[in-house]
Order: C-alpha cells, then structure tokens, then sequence
C-alpha cells in the first residue's frame, strides 16, 4: 500500500473536518477516494455520482498530471504521492510560443500608425525599457481590443492594469450597480459611485488612469443571443464572471470564434487560472465537462471571499493577456495555476486537450450556443422544484400566532454573527441530513437563509426525508430585514 496525501480544497473542506490534507494508504487513486469518502461522507455527493464514479465537475491529479492522461480511477500510487482534488468554483504551449498575429490592418498587414508622443513614451517607459516589449510590443498592446466580461472581483484589478498597460480597446460587459459590499475587493469602485452603474463609474476611473485607452461599455447581460457578436470584435476575452451558466458561454463562444479566454475564478481563500485556447490547448470544458449542481458550490455572497484574493488573481489575469497580445512568455495554455492565500502557495497542474471534448475535439457534437441557465440548472429555464414558500409578512403573523411554526437557520455560523432571528435552530445546510433528529415532525418548519437559495434546497431534503409541513422564507433574512425588521443588516 502507497501512503499517498489527499490535499482538500477550500470549498470541500467543511466537508472534511476543516482539513486541507488527509493521508490515505491506497494502491490507486479510485480506491484513495473511496477511503476519503468512507472517512468523511459529507464528501461523497462533492466527489462521486450516484453509481459511484467521479463526477464531470471534478477534476483529480496525481502531482501535476490529470488522471484522465493516465489511468483514471486505476492510476497507481506511490509512496509520497500527492492526489489534488480540483473543484469547478463559483476557476502549456510549448516555452517561448508567440500568439497569433493580430488581425491585419493595412495595406500588406502593415498598420499605418502615428508614433508615440512625448507624453506616451513617458508614461510607457518602464515597458519600452523591456527588450521583449519595446515599441513594437506597445504598439500591439495600442492596437489591441480586449474584452472583460465582468467588472466585479475580478475585473477590476484586470480593468485597471490592463487600461495602464496602454491596451487601446477595453470593452467591459456587466449591467450591475455598485453596492455597498463590493467596495471591500472591486478596487475599481469609490464609495461615492455606490448605487450608480458600474460600467459608468468603471469607463470615468480608467478613462481618467488613461486618457489613451479607449473604453466600450456593453451594458447588457452576455446571453446565447448576443455572445457571438459581442466577443467577435476582440482579440483575448478575460473571462471576470462570477456564475457557471455565463463561464461556460464565455469559453464555448471563444471556441466557436477561435480566441483566446483568460480564465479565472475565486473562493474564499483560493483562486485558479489559466488561458484557454482551443486552437493550442484543452478548453474549460476538457478540465469540467459539466457544471456542479447549484447547490453543491455557494456563491461569494454566501460562501465570503478574501478582499484581496480577487486582486491577485484578476492581476495574473491582466498578466496572461498582455503576453497573449504582445507574443511573450510562455501563457497559461495547458496549465492550471492554483493560488492558496490562506497558505500563501501557488501550484501548477497540466491540463491536456480532451479527445472527446463535446465542443473543441475533432469529434465535437455540439456547434453553437446552447441555453446555458438550463445547462447549468439555473435560473427560469431550469426545471422548476416547486418548494413550498412563504413570505416574510405571512411568517411574521405565524409567529405571533397560536402555533408558530419552528425556524431553522442553515446559514455558516459566520453568517450568524452578521444577523440572526431570536429562537431560530442554526442548522448549516450542509449537516441537516444527519441532524434532522434535531427536528420536530409535530410543528411546521419555516427553513431560512440569506436569500432563499440553500433554504430551498433544505426544504427539498426534509421533504425528501418526510416531513410535510415545511416552508423556506422567501428572500432569506435579507428579505426579512427589508421588509419587517429593518435593524437587522443586509450584507
């Protein structure tokens, strides 16, 4: 037997009793996975479908290589051997390889472009110092088009580096306002802009980093119906989402129209990144066939995230494209950057290209767009559950009733600390299979959240276990401190 160490990622560790490595002695990596989850069984649905394989949004590595290029399930180990389980969050071309030319723009693919100004070789000095960039580099970066899709977490460090970094067109996709609760990592942002619209505070600070870069604000949400020729008109997309039905349009749309997307994802304390490039590397859908279910991954809202987490990230981001679109270094086709803060680490994986990857491999089935809030069992096109609801004002007169009903908090117990409702059973979402006993059958049960989402998944459980009458809140506690008690906050 090979004494091999499991490292469990942030997102699975609650699972795991809050531990980030576990030693298992196995012959192969199928047989270490089925003592992880014999040891911990909160991870088996996280880890293993129903008739016991690993599921598509799972990706596992033996050291650095991916075991679907080695044996899967029956790949062996060794003594000191590391197993590394990779999670979809929300996440080489060979050295010296150059991007693509850019689109030819003159006569003879030559550009006819003015030259730098005095005030431009000034304020791109430090570059033009750099033999692998100089004039001709910064000339690629003035004639380039990026575009960000997304300006939360992490699109801003990456708006904000790229716009300094002379890049000539930066379009921004978002159609969100500025809260309150983004100002603690979307450096972009000022307390001021808070309630107007990003992409308007967003084009005023990098118009006002630099005058040179010219900024198209897409203030519309990026669907199936629109992608195509949205993205069409750039060169390397920089994917900054923060939800899996949009990740996915984002890569299969850069797969269809053959450009670069600079991938990047973040979660609580870890983030990843890479550079998909299906015409010299795998595609987001060789590392996850698949999205999780909803409920299986929360989001930054529900999980937390280190304000300074998106920084690193979205700036590594901001770093792959400029050395797609100046033709240095070696980018991130082929390989998965993993970034622990917490732990301060970095760790890089080999991605290989799927042989039966259903979009970029040569056997691909599928050849446009699809509706992604299906795909990823989101949003109105998703099979509806019909969960049981009730609204904060028929729960606050139940509880001044004969009979109130019994509340149970799913919540993080960090979120407690935030707000909470007096007399209410805290539950975290992710214990209440094994501590349903907890509950009273004789009562109703009113199941309650942040927002609605896991309390609706809960009451889906306790459905499932037979109870009858059982309700989620709907809007959570958010919806309960807007609407009845308004001393609670709101985060």
């Amino acid at each position: 037997m090979a004494r091999t160490t499991v490292r469990i990622p942030t997102p699975l560790r609650s699972f795991a009793g809050g531990r980030a490595e576990i030693a298992v002695e196995s012959p192969t990596v199928g047989e270490a996975v089925r003592q992880l989850v014999e040891a911990h069984p909160g991870l088996r649905r996280h880890l293993l479908s129903t008739d016991g394989s690993l599921r598509n949004f799972v990706s596992l590595f033996v050291n650095d290589q991916d075991i679907r290029t080695l044996e899967r399930d029956a790949t062996p180990l060794k003594d000191g051997d590391v197993v590394v389980i990779v999670p979809a969050i929300a996440g080489g071309a060979p050295a010296g390889a150059r991007a693509p030319p850019l689109p030819s723009r003159g006569p003879l693919g030559i550009a006819p472009e003015p030259p730098f100004s005095p005030e431009e070789l000034r304020r791109y000095s430090r570059h033009l110092l750099l033999p692998e960039v100089g004039v001709a580099g910064q000339r690629a970066l003035r004639r380039a088009k990026v575009l960000l899709v997304g300006t939360g977490g992490l699109g801003a460090p990456a708006a904000l580096y790229l716009a300094a970094a002379g890049v000539g067109t930066l379009g921004l996709v978002d159609f969100d306002a500025v809260e309150l609760s983004n100002l603690q990592r979307q450096v972009l942002y000022a307390t001021g802009d808070v309630g107007h619209p990003k992409l308007a505070a967003a084009r005023a600070r990098l118009e006002g980093l630099n005058p040179g870069t010219t900024i198209v604000p897409h203030e519309e949400r990026l669907e199936a119906s629109n992608a195509l020729d949205v993205l069409r008109g750039y060169d390397v997309v920089v994917d900054g989402t923060d939800n899996f039905p949009t990740r996915y349009l984002v890569n299969d749309a850069c797969v269809l129209l053959g450009k670069p997307n600079v991938y990047g994802s973040i979660y609580r304390f870890e983030g990843q990144v890479s550079v998909f490039d299906a015409r010299r590397g795998p595609c987001y859908r060789c590392l996850y066939a698949e999205p999780p279910p909803p409920e299986l991954v929360p989001s930054c809202a529900e999980a937390g995230v280190l304000g300074v987490l998106p920084g690193v990230v979205g700036t590594l981001q901001a770093t792959e494209a400029i050395k797609l679109l100046v033709g240095i270094g070696e980018p991130l086709i082929g390989r998965l950057l993993l970034y622990d803060a917490s732990a301060m680490q970095f760790r890089e994986l080999k991605l290989a290209k799927n042989p039966g990857c259903v979009l970029c491999s040569p056997t691909a089935t599928q050849k446009g767009l699809i509706d992604y809030p299906a795909f990823c069992g989101v949003g109105p096109t998703a099979p509806v559950a019909g969960v049981p609801e009730i609204t904060p004002e028929e729960l606050k007169a139940e509880l001044t009733g004969a009979d109130p009903p019994m509340l149970v908090d799913v919540r993080e117990p960090e979120e407690l600390a935030i707000s909470h409702l007096d007399g209410a059973v805290a539950i975290p979402k992710g214990e209440l299979p094994e501590r349903v006993d907890e509950l009273t059958r004789a009562r109703s049960v009113v199941v309650f959240c942040r927002s609605g989402g896991r309390s609706a998944d809960a009451v889906e459980t306790l459905l499932e276990l037979g109870f009858q009458n059982v309700r989620s809140l709907r809007g959570g506690i958010n919806a309960w401190a807007e609407r009845i008690d308004p001393t609670l906050p709101v985060y």
